[in-house]
């Protein structure tokens, strides 16, 4: 079964000088400004695509691997997954770095590790990003 989800934009003015609003389908938050400025500028003046682009990574690369730990025997009891996305104007996102660290009960590093591997490979963010931009892991157990 497919599952679609939404998001809208509408953005006034040029590029530089100009600013969007995004609201997301479910309505989990509410609108939020972009604005060159913040994406490509100043990451802390508000969110940016890239960011948007950081938190579907780590969401899914943490739930693909839950569920590749979980099918191996061993289901986490926390991983914690942080994403930088690097942005460069005029030429895009450059780089991806994934950084988890798993409580993972009966688990060595060698097999969390290529565990994660799996899950950055296969989960399908990073499945829709391949290709275009270098996909960094860096994952130990805590």
């Amino acid at each position: 079964m497919a599952v679609e989800h939404r998001a809208h934009t509408t953005w006034e003015g040029d590029l530089a000088s100009g600013s969007g609003v995004f609201t997301l389908g479910t309505g989990v938050t509410g609108p939020q400004q972009v604005t060159w400025h913040a994406r490509a500028e100043d990451a802390s003046a508000g969110t940016s695509p890239e960011e948007l682009i950081a938190a579907a990574l780590s969401s899914c690369f943490s739930m693909a691997l839950s569920g590749g730990l979980a099918r191996g025997g061993n289901p986490p009891t926390t991983l914690e997954t942080d994403v930088v996305s690097t942005f460069v104007g005029g030429e895009g996102i450059k780089k991806l770095a994934v950084t988890v660290r798993g409580d993972v009960p009966g688990i060595d590093e060698a097999a969390f590790r290529e565990a994660a591997e799996q899950a950055k490979e296969n989960c399908p963010v990073s499945k829709a990003l391949a290709g275009n931009v270098e996909i960094t892991l860096d994952a130990a157990l805590a």
